[in-house]
């Protein structure tokens, strides 16, 4: 039995906060859902969170822009490397005009068979648009930003992963996290996330033998994880043993996120995986259901620096 249900969120390193939140919300037609800062470390880092208007669950792509001197991640292999998310079928075009108008490159192509557009975020992170002939849900609409329910992104699609040797991933995907093979070619590895009858989830393993080693450190311009739905603490826990009793020794234990609960580990292809399930309550805990992601709001641990925090951020017009 399944121990994970589809994908919670994916998460990035960017660059500046302006940038990404123009990008996330101006240009791909997502909504705010969370304005915080990384809940780790000492350094003033946002954490934005952008989806449907809800937050509704694998809709979610949340980043650290984290622009400080000198400190910028190198992408390359065994790293996750393309951010997807999930299109009506035949609104390619559309997005090939939209991204092109806006001044982002973007090009059609096929992989696996299945159409997509191709552009990068603009600190470069790599993302496709996917016209997934299995995905269900309805698009999310934007009236603001001129998206509607023909055209709109319907959540997370899935990611790619570039690996050295994909032989480990094939097992780490199959029988850790209990995801179908449904494609093996010389394109890559392609793998069905569990999802108890809703849409269709996807983890993409492409082989790149060369080329540079990508940094798995806090950094902008890098992917820094690719959470799992557990749905609920009791599958959570029962995942990270089963992990752990496969031989993975740096699973994490349980950090509190405040809207969900985590746990890592760090893939044989480099990839982090986080395995997340949410608390009641959810984006609404500290603020109205109708306004989550109106205003920047910190953890109960981290009101005491509130002042220090605001004043170490980069300033941006939300």
């Amino acid at each position: 039995m399944a121990l994970v249900s589809g994908y919670h969120h994916l998460t990035l390193c960017t660059d500046g906060v302006q940038e990404d939140y123009d990008f996330y919300t101006k240009v791909l037609g997502l909504y705010s859902v969370k304005r915080t800062v990384l809940f780790d470390g000492t350094i003033p880092v946002y954490h934005l969170y952008y989806g449907s208007r809800n937050g509704d669950a694998s809709t979610i792509i949340t980043t650290f822009p984290f622009r400080k001197p000198a400190v910028f991640g190198k992408r390359g292999t065994n790293q996750s490397k393309i951010i997807q998310q999930a299109i009506p079928v035949g609104s390619a075009d559309y997005w090939i005009d939209r991204l092109n108008g806006k001044g982002v490159d973007a090009a059609k192509i096929s992989r696996f068979g299945i159409t997509r557009v191709a552009f990068k975020h603009p600190c470069g992170i790599p993302h496709e648009l996917v016209e997934s002939p299995a995905d269900n849900r309805p698009a999310i609409v934007n009236e603001a930003q001129h998206v509607n329910a023909a055209h709109g992104i319907k959540g997370i699609y899935g990611a790619a992963i570039a690996v050295f040797d994909r032989t480990a991933m094939d097992d780490f995907l199959g029988v850790s996290m209990s995801m179908k093979k449904e494609a093996d070619s010389d394109e890559g590895l392609m793998f069905s996330v569990p999802n108890a009858g809703g849409p269709s989830s996807i983890v993409e393993v492409l082989h790149e033998s060369t080329g540079p080693q990508g940094t798995w450190t806090l950094a902008g311009g890098t992917i820094h994880h690719l959470a799992l739905n557990t749905g609920n603490e009791e599958n959570q826990l029962e995942l990270k043993a089963h992990l752990e009793g496969l031989g993975f020794t740096d699973v994490s234990d349980q950090k509190d996120r405040n809207y969900f609960k985590s746990c890592y580990v760090r893939s044989p292809g480099g990839a982090l995986f986080e395995i997340a399930w949410s608390v009641e309550g959810g984006w609404a805990l500290d603020e109205p259901a109708g306004q989550i992601g109106t205003t920047l709001v910190f953890p109960p641990w981290f009101e005491d620096r509130r002042q220090e925090l605001i004043a170490g951020l980069e300033p941006a017009t939300f």
